[in-house]
């Protein structure tokens, strides 16, 4: 151990009672970590009673945690509900254990595997939006769970839930709310009320998932036959679905719900990606075929990972004491690093909280330093889910826009930080019916 490291700077008073006003003021741990950030620096250590985690940010920190000094972090953390919730899924297990599950699964989630969904992606899509009234008023961060979830459980397990959706819905939102940020961060033993017959629900869905699957002699066309097939007993099974299930569609939720209130604050960018929809795809569903030709889109799509990432902040806990960048980080701390914040670091991106697609262009990208931009992680543990939630957002906001022409009705909408980052207190957009190549 480097005897002259020192330990990580924290905010002085001032910054510190700053960040506490934002904390309580905005109710966003967001607000107070850009403070500190701004005052503070790149590294720093939050110290709250009960909770004093070591803080990066930027490249250099990505590729500590993520590639160079990766095996001296542990994605799992006991006390944490998150891992209370998925037990043994592949998210927040380390080792062996995770590199053998990785390997099982990866496969199935491969572009090349994803992009056979593209049909199925489309389909799920359009009983959703065919609830859609002219002139009605829906809530986007809503409409998009619906997709999300079926569009998932769809394709990777071959299970259509529309006919279950009631029936799962709040035990899902039950589920997203029990690993969100809350007590538990400073009283990791703080009762929770509420939750048990939930996610008991949850759990009896699944379970008659994997009962009803293995009583047809699955193949490995899909996520949940490949499990079986592979010799996993049930529990495990079930740990990598709602992991899938949880964190899967979650994300995608919150991107989508993301995209289309951009969009429907720059006017400009809705009517160009409309356009680029209108000469590339028509009025036919989108096919494989028109997914790479689809690049302001793609733009977009990345533009609001930058902004809004869905997975705003990675955890880890330190398994021996570490110095990164001369700083002591001991054992047992927990280190988060905010995705957020590199992302809208002033040093790598110019106007960073601006809404700028054209910023992803192939020329614009050219000497963008690696590691700015991590929404999907990177190194060996990257998002298991990165290709098919990049396809998926393409299909979807494809088909939403084809159809519709969407109004966003209240564009003061906050950060809030739950299992993912999402739009609060939602997306509220009216909708009416859209002809081809209409541009309003």
């Amino acid at each position: 151990m480097d005897e002259s490291a020192c330990p990580l700077p924290t905010a002085d008073p001032q910054t510190g009672l700053e960040a506490l006003r934002q904390l309580i003021g905005q109710r966003s741990l967001l607000a107070a970590l850009e403070v500190m950030h701004a005052e503070v620096g790149d590294r720093f250590q939050i110290t709250l009673p009960g909770f004093r985690p070591a803080v990066l940010v930027g490249p250099e920190h990505n590729r500590s945690l993520l590639v160079s000094d990766r095996h001296k972090f542990s994605w799992r953390n006991e006390s944490d509900p998150v891992v209370k919730l998925l037990r043994q899924g592949v998210l927040i297990v380390d080792g062996e254990k995770h590199d053998k599950l990785r390997a099982l699964m990866d496969p199935l989630l491969y572009r090349r595997t994803v992009n056979e969904h593209v049909e199925a992606m489309w389909r799920y899509t359009d009983p959703i939006l065919a609830t859609w009234q002219e002139g009605e008023t829906r809530d986007m961060l809503v409409e998009m769970r619906k997709v999300a979830l079926l569009v998932l459980m769809g394709t990777l397990f071959k299970v259509d839930v529309l006919p279950d959706l009631e029936r799962i819905w709040t035990p899902i939102l039950k589920s997203i709310k029990y690993i969100s940020p809350g007590l538990w961060i400073v009283w990791p033993n703080a009762p929770r009320f509420g939750y048990d017959e939930p996610l008991r629900q949850l759990d009896d869905y699944l379970y008659g998932l994997i009962k009803r699957r293995r009583a047809q002699l699955p193949d490995d066309g899909d996520l949940l036959g490949r499990l079986i097939n592979a010799g996993l007993d049930d529990d495990l099974i079930r740990d990598q679905m709602l992991t899938m299930l949880i964190a899967g569609h979650d994300t995608s939720t919150a991107l989508l719900a993301w995209c289309l209130y951009l969009l429907g604050r720059h006017a400009g960018a809705l009517n160009k990606v409309k356009a680029e929809i209108d000469a590339v795809v028509g009025n036919d569903p989108p096919t494989l075929a028109h997914l790479d030709d689809l690049l302001y889109l793609d733009q977009v799509i990345k533009e609001t990972l930058r902004l809004y990432p869905p997975i705003h902040i990675g955890n880890r806990r330190v398994s021996e004491d570490t110095v990164l960048d001369g700083y002591l980080i001991p054992a047992e701390t927990r280190v988060m690093y905010s995705i957020y914040l590199s992302h809208r670091h002033p040093e790598f991106w110019e106007d960073p909280d601006q809404f700028r697609p054209e910023r992803f262009d192939r020329l614009e990208r050219r000497g963008q330093p690696p590691l700015t931009y991590v929404p999907f992680g990177a190194g060996p543990r990257n998002c298991i889910g990165a290709a098919f939630a990049q396809v998926e957002a393409k299909v979807i906001l494809t088909r939403i826009l084809q159809r519709f022409n969407l109004t966003l009705l209240e564009d003061k909408v906050s950060t809030y930080m739950g299992a993912t980052l999402e739009p609060r207190p939602g997306v509220s957009m009216w909708v009416s019916q859209r002809t081809f190549g209409q541009r309003r």
